[in-house]
């Protein structure tokens, strides 16, 4: 066990946890603890939210350039110690440390630049007259005290998606990341601290226990999580006894239809850089294929052998690695899991295996012959797992790819450019990718429909969830 012990970040400052309770935070590539991390209690709960609601007071007033300001500087450190936050990513996630910097902390740093822009242009409609003799306006203002909880599969860029629009617009926030990746977000709060004032970001560290007592809470007026359908439906019944806001950010089961006039090559590329990205471990990943069965046999040997030349798992610090482990312990038996229940009629093309070695390791895999109702169709396996189903027909692929509980991404891959609309139409996904899959930006926004929960995370709508509405009317007659 190692001697680091990791503290709360309350009212700019770390403190010891009043809890006792501690769990040991895991090396996925090895398997080996190096911190201990607090289960923080109801105490340490209390004294987050009575610091952000105490910095709410006065940040409520700083003005569009002030909260600008401190978030431009923020990102701006972010990016000077940009090598730092890939060393504790890599280490708590198990991540690839050579590309971490370019496809994650650097886009972080852009996502906070984007909300620092947004905190100048949120304004209410125009001022005027609907009634004799009176003059409305809208006012947009913050809501107030935020609890917010993140995942483990992208603790820094879901922080910066959670208290970057959040104090932008005024509000202050206590956040709790995953128990098994604290780090990169400790750090975030110890150099937002250089530029907000005490108390207007809070991280507290913990486990479920800790998420509820924050949710359950009194003090909070709105509730943001990003994690499973589980924990979403949990959150809503929790804050629905005092009526907070929520916002969910839940799980995903993207279908990726291939039609027989895409391009194999290009499209192959894209959907294994999108579906092993992370390992698997990504709400929006390319892990569910619909193949046009014109083209499904030479689809799937082209899929299979480019994954086999290809797609590597192993040590995050080697710079030829693919991918690195699962994210832990539970999430390697939950993935292995659905392997080991595939039906008969399923067939394992590559990979479906633990790799013989330390650490949370699961060989890439290519999984055929799985009907629609199946476990691994209908349930978000989040590993490095890619299934591939036949169809023959526009009505049938439609029907499929929306046949699930989920409604966060889709993406369509085709030259015909009439399909790919009716389909953008037709998909119940909150975002479809045409002949491309995951990339993101902040001008544009994320979030799902149906069990992948509501709100919107990025883009000016994201930046409005965080705000509320106020009508004011003078009367101005004589």
């Amino acid at each position: 066990m190692s001697d680091r012990v990791l503290q709360n970040f309350i009212n700019g400052e770390y403190v010891e946890a009043k809890s006792d309770a501690a769990f040991a935070v895991i090396d996925p590539a090895t398997e080996r603890a190096y911190a201990t991390s607090p289960v923080s209690g109801a105490a340490d709960v209390d004294a987050a939210f009575a610091a952000a609601a105490a910095a709410f007071e006065a940040w409520r007033d700083a003005t569009p350039a002030e909260r600008q300001l401190a978030l431009f500087r923020i990102a701006d450190r972010m990016e000077e110690r940009a090598e730092e936050f890939a060393d504790l990513e890599s280490q708590d996630t198990g991540k690839p440390r050579a590309t971490l910097v370019a496809d994650e902390i650097m886009l972080s740093v852009d996502q906070i630049r984007f909300f620092a822009g947004a905190a100048r242009i949120l304004e209410g409609r125009a001022t005027a007259e609907y009634m004799k003799d009176h003059t409305s306006s809208i006012r947009r203002e913050p809501i107030g005290v935020v609890g917010q909880v993140t995942p483990w599969n992208y603790p820094l860029n879901m922080a910066v998606w959670k208290f970057a629009p959040a104090i932008a617009a005024g509000n202050t926030t206590v956040l709790k990341p995953s128990d098994t990746t604290p780090q990169s977000t400790l750090l975030l709060a110890e150099i937002a601290a250089e530029f907000l004032p005490p108390g207007v970001l809070n991280v507290i560290t913990g486990d479920r226990t800790t998420g509820a007592r924050m949710i359950e809470h009194p003090t909070p007026q709105m509730v943001s999580i990003t994690g499973s359908i589980r924990a979403g439906m949990e959150v809503a019944r929790a804050a629905a006894s005092d009526l907070k806001r929520v916002h969910l950010e839940l799980g995903g089961k993207a279908p990726v239809i291939v039609f027989d006039d895409a391009d194999i090559e290009k499209a192959v590329e894209g959907i294994v850089a999108a579906g092993y990205f992370n390992a698997g471990q990504d709400c929006t990943a390319a892990t569910r294929l619909l193949v046009h069965e014109a083209i499904h046999d030479e689809f799937v040997a082209a899929l299979t052998a480019y994954v086999e030349a290809n797609v590597t798992t192993g040590d995050p610090r080697d710079e030829g690695t693919f991918y690195g482990p699962v994210n832990n312990a539970n999430q390697l038996e939950r993935v292995m899991g659905m392997l080991g229940r595939l039906p008969a009629h399923a067939e394992v093309r590559t990979g479906g295996f633990r790799k013989d070695a330390p650490g949370y390791y699961i060989a890439p895999t290519v999984v055929t012959g799985l009907g629609q109702d199946d476990e691994a169709i209908q349930t978000e396996i989040f590993g490095p797992v890619i299934t591939v189903q036949r169809f023959s027909s526009e009505a049938q692929a439609l029907e499929w790819a929306n046949g699930v509980e989920y409604g966060l991404s889709s993406s369509v891959w085709t030259r015909d450019h009439g399909r790919a609309s009716r389909f953008a139409k037709r998909l119940d996904f909150g975002c479809v990718w045409i002949n491309t899959h995951i990339p993101l930006v902040a001008e544009m926004p994320h979030g799902g429909f149906k069990h992948s929960g509501y709100g919107k995370d990025l883009s000016m709508y994201g930046f409005e969830d965080y705000t509320r509405i106020k009508h004011v009317m003078s009367y101005i007659g004589e």
